[in-house]
């Protein structure tokens, strides 16, 4: 039997509400009550960075009058104006004013007795003109129109949503900034920083990377949910005629949701390698983890960037989905609450009294790498991807509710994780990354599958986390914020507590489940987490992580002590480069990659014989030397 090569996690990165994924911070935002000051005050400081309340001059914080700022200053002075500008908060008015959003009032004019009559411009006339108008010329350039029957219009109206509230990033950050990012999309914008972010994350310089495999050895997978909705992408599309304006050239291809994949290929890494964009709804991010992981331990993938942009906080997403009764309105929470006003940062409550989930954009990738390259390269250890299983929920009477299929993924991946690691580390030693929508009908019917699976495993008190009660769901994103918070918690053991809730509701199924309202410092660290996602039309996928300490004793017991002290040693070196990376991002300087027009290969330049393909500018040739995989049928 062959040995399956292990996905090792050796980069992550992204932005979401918390902020910065690579170095933990995204993550230590979470739980930066539970922080020690140094680690505190420098992610506090990255955020007032990012968020341009203070700036950096020759490497030192400083405010806007030039006076220089310790990191104890930034806090005193900024800490709370930093706290409320991230995380779920109420929408800001840049993207639109939630209490006068934009709306078309359909109305009919001079529908009485007599005609209505209007004076209007020639060139405006539509066409046709309607049968029934009467046409006057006042002079070369009006005309009057009178209609017997009236004239339909629609007149800008501004509506109250009900829905406020959405995780956002962080107040002030503007994502296209960081590179040229004319007309994009808000999505690929955060497809193009986040993937950026996790390769830089490596400490390792992508040429190395890609010069030790062969060119058709890197894979891509990321995806969206919803599209690029925004005026640059498909929203601006749809909306062009009816608004009489034109189509872009770029709105119909950049609006794809491929994108998240293909701008990876074509700006960040120039990959000829494998892609793949697959969505699976709010479980996206784990279908394309599967699709990678499978990849790389079959030998298939060398290196691959997994991960997932979203940008749904535009009025149309967030009033399809208010209609569907999914999301938590303003009039629900103040009912729930028993209040006159709602609180806009307590509107996600995963496991309590909760009335719907919370609309939020993020972007997050990880950088995968098999073990063999992870011991030559001397790449660092993050955690490593078990198995990802994926089931469907059967027939279903409505497309939107949970059902069986969860229940599947999540007793396939506890057992794969036993068969590996062994009873005690699933028993004692494991940590649950719940979908946690925030429905009031998730809270029942996830914690009953959890509840029964740590029956049947024997698990007793199994920590359970929910991520949406601080950044929102993140949809096509959710499980990668789930595991950006997992690697967070192997490295910290403080395993953030559901904040928003007082107490967990009284139909959460919770006898075996340990759901805190406060984070828990861990007295032993986790061995391995189990990130569950549940998405409309029953796409459920459960995945096992392991942590690095138990990725480490996998590969001394792999290649050898010797070896692996090796790595050790050249991991050092890496593990340098990636702390100098995360310290010029804490003072702004993100160095975000993206190659406009850059390194095109010169198609006249390829050469491909029998056993090979040799493309200008990669060291390795594309294999072309196949056995006969089916063999055994042959005569």
């Amino acid at each position: 039997m062959s040995l399956a090569r292990l996905p090792i996690i050796v980069g992550f990165g992204g932005f979401n509400a918390a902020g910065r994924s690579s170095g933990h911070h995204a993550y230590r935002r979470l739980v930066i009550e539970s922080l020690g000051a140094q680690e505190r005050q420098e992610t506090l400081a990255g955020l007032a960075v990012m968020m341009g309340l203070i700036g950096v001059v020759d490497g030192n914080y400083c405010d806007h009058s030039g006076e220089a700022l310790s990191l104890a200053d930034i806090e005193m002075r900024f800490g709370a104006e930093i706290l409320d500008g991230t995380l779920i908060r109420r929408i800001d008015k840049t993207f639109f004013d939630v209490d006068a959003a934009h709306w078309q009032k359909s109305a009919t004019l001079g529908a009485g007795d007599a005609p209505l009559v209007v004076e209007m411009r020639r060139r405006d006339l539509p066409e046709p003109v309607p049968a029934d108008w009467q046409v006057e010329e006042v002079d070369a350039d009006r005309v009057r129109v009178v209609s017997p029957s009236g004239l339909s219009v629609k007149f800008d109206s501004y509506r109250d949503l009900p829905v406020k509230s959405a995780g956002q990033l962080p107040r002030g950050f503007n994502p296209g900034a960081l590179y040229n990012s004319h007309y994009h999309p808000r999505a690929l914008q955060l497809a193009v920083i986040g993937a950026s972010d996790a390769l830089q994350s490596t400490g390792l310089e992508w040429q190395v990377i890609i010069d030790s495999v062969k060119p058709d050895q890197v894979g891509v997978y990321a995806s969206n949910v919803m599209s690029q909705m925004d005026e640059n992408g498909f929203g601006g599309l749809l909306q062009s005629r009816l608004k009489g304006s034109r189509v872009s050239a770029k709105q119909c291809p950049l609006g794809l949701n491929t994108m998240p994949a293909d701008f990876v290929n074509a700006y960040i890494l120039g990959s000829v390698g494998q892609t793949g964009a697959i969505t699976g709804a709010c479980a996206s991010f784990l279908y394309n983890l599967q699709a990678a992981a499978d990849d790389i331990a079959s030998g298939k993938c060398r290196v691959a960037l997994v991960g997932c942009a979203e940008a749904p906080i535009v009025a149309e997403i967030i009033d399809g989905y208010a209609t569907m009764g999914a999301l938590a309105s303003e009039d629900k929470l103040k009912k729930l609450d028993g209040v006159d006003e709602a609180d806009p940062r307590r509107t996600s409550r995963p496991f309590g009294e909760n009335a719907g989930f919370t609309m939020a954009e993020a972007s997050q990738y990880i950088v995968l790498m098999d073990d063999a390259l992870v011991i030559e390269l001397g790449a660092d250890v993050h955690g490593a991807v078990g198995d990802v299983f994926i089931n469907a929920d059967g027939f279903k009477k409505s497309i939107s509710a949970p059902g069986p299929g969860n229940y599947i993924t999540m007793a396939k991946a506890v057992a794969s994780a036993r068969a590996i690691l062994g009873d005690e580390a699933v028993q004692k030693r494991s940590l649950v990354q719940a979908h946690g929508s925030s429905t009031p009908q998730n809270r029942v019917t996830e914690s009953q599958i959890f509840d029964q699976i740590a029956q049947v495993f024997g698990i007793a008190e199994w920590p359970v986390a929910a991520v949406k009660a601080y950044v929102g769901h993140s949809l096509s994103a959710a499980s990668g914020e789930q595991l950006i918070a997992s690697l967070g918690v192997f490295k910290y053991g403080i395993v953030p507590g559901i904040k928003t809730i007082d107490k967990v509701a009284d139909d959460v199924f919770a006898d075996r489940l340990a759901i805190s309202t406060v984070d828990v410092v861990r007295k032993e660290p986790i061995d391995v987490a189990f990130l569950n996602s549940k998405g409309f039309g029953g796409n459920n996928a459960t995945a096992s992580v392991f942590a690095p300490h138990v990725v480490d004793s996998m590969l001394a017991c792999r290649y050898g002590q010797e070896a692996f002290a090796l790595y050790q040693a050249k991991r050092a070196k890496v593990r340098d480069s990636a702390t100098a990376y995360d310290a010029a991002a804490l003072k702004g300087d993100f160095a975000t990659i993206y190659h406009f027009g850059e390194g095109l290969i010169d198609e006249s330049l390829i050469t491909v014989d029998q056993n090979h393909v040799n493309l200008p500018g990669f060291a390795q040739a594309i294999d072309l030397d196949f056995g006969n995989r089916f063999a055994d049928m042959f005569d």
